[in-house]
């Protein structure tokens, strides 16, 4: 590897720091993006059974808050009903969606880096060929002739192929992982929005019942 490296020249040096950095940000979004830590399978049915009862305390709000992604999303609107019982439909939905766009953004971290380097690396190893290229004209000898040195006709043609050659190795990967990454988001934030809307009505369809029981006798 070492003497790869050595033959591709100083153009690789760049390709290989992409690709150290391309190889950190898969394995940070492969931990980040698990499923229990977006949108763990049971809370949604776990909050609406709870909020049956009424809106939880605080200290419960909290907790969901810390739980998930989704968690999150939610405790937002409960802790907004709890804060205002009077609060409208209308203000209870922006308070989950202005939430939720934190938590986009939160859920597309590094996937912009990532996309960066998939489209960037191919034109590092253009680059590379380029110098390459420069180094096979310089081998040739002056005053036309076409013998030149040959040992540095050979490193120029190595600079040019392992250059483009890395630059594909790392471009390919970083773009299959990127639109990976890209469409796990997109699923996650599509259940987050079902989820919100879900809870939305469900408040509203609590108020509805407690508005339609009539009031206890007074003694």
């Amino acid at each position: 590897m070492l003497s790869i490296i050595q033959a591709a020249g100083w153009p690789i040096w760049p390709l290989i720091a992409c690709s150290i950095l391309a190889l950190a940000i898969v394995i940070e979004r492969f931990i980040s993006l698990q499923t229990k830590k977006v949108v763990p399978p049971r809370l949604l049915e776990e909050v609406l059974s709870v909020t049956r009862k009424g809106i939880p305390p605080s200290d419960v709000i909290l907790q969901l808050e810390k739980n998930s992604a989704l968690g999150k999303v939610l405790a937002s609107g409960l802790r907004a009903v709890s804060n205002e019982p009077q609060l409208s439909e209308e203000d209870l939905r922006a308070t989950m969606e202005s939430v939720g766009r934190k938590v986009a953004h939160r859920l597309e971290h590094y996937l912009s880096a990532l996309g960066t380097i998939a489209s960037a690396a191919p034109l590092m190893g253009l680059f590379g060929t380029v110098v390459g290229m420069i180094e096979i004209f310089g081998s040739q000898a002056p005053g036309g002739s076409t013998v030149g040195n040959p040992a540095q006709l050979a490193h120029g043609i190595s600079i040019a192929l392992y250059n483009t050659a890395f630059g594909l190795i790392v471009a390919i990967p970083s773009l299959i992982f990127w639109r990976y990454f890209r469409g796990r988001v997109d699923e996650y934030l599509l259940e987050l929005e079902l989820a919100a809307d879900r809870m939305a009505r469900h408040i509203k369809s609590l108020r509805k019942q407690r508005s339609a029981t009539p009031a206890e006798p007074q003694p």
